[in-house]
């Protein structure tokens, strides 16, 4: 049976849709002038790559969904997804960057910040939350992500933690 989700949020963004786009029409554009000259060579080839990169941006970037259920937070960016157990969370917080760091791009990005490898799923015009993680996700120790509403994921991922760490606590007391 499938778990109850208790907060879900769909995200797009259509300047990241449109920059996208057109990189990809743009990229098409160029490699099909340099096919027109002759055949394929080392800069068509190159115009080639970036086109299918960017198509493959323009297909996969569009909707980021973010559901968390009682048990796990869930992020989808098109064919690549994060689960992440609501017990494997430490902290969970808005993300505040320098100004630089944040405008990395749109889509998902491994940086590290503050000697913690974080991995990213972002549009650049929304607000994010990182999830400071208990234990590592192979390198990744953060998990930052955008919403629209991060008051309310914050909120609801503490609840649900303080809840858990409760329960825990009470059942602790019982076995004694």
């Amino acid at each position: 049976m499938a778990e109850e989700i208790i907060y879900t949020e769909k995200l797009q963004s259509n300047k990241t849709e449109s920059l996208f786009v057109g990189l990809t029409v743009v990229f098409f554009l160029v490699f099909m002038w340099r096919m027109s000259l002759g055949s394929l060579d080392v800069l068509g080839a190159v115009f080639l790559a970036f086109f299918v990169m960017f198509l493959f941006y323009s297909l996969n970037y569009r909707t980021l969904v973010i559901q968390i259920s009682a048990t796990a937070l869930r992020l989808k960016f098109g064919i690549l997804s994060w689960r992440v157990a609501l017990d494997n969370i430490e902290n969970c917080r808005l993300d505040e960057l320098p100004t630089l760091m944040r405008q990395g791009g749109a889509g998902i990005h491994f940086i590290l910040i503050r000697n913690r490898y974080r991995a990213s799923l972002n549009f650049l015009e929304y607000p994010r939350v990182v999830v400071a993680l208990k234990k590592k996700i192979g390198p990744v120790r953060d998990i930052s992500f955008s919403t629209r509403q991060p008051d309310e994921i914050i909120q609801v991922i503490k609840r649900l933690n303080y809840k858990d760490h409760k329960e825990a606590q009470r059942y602790t007391k019982k076995e004694r």
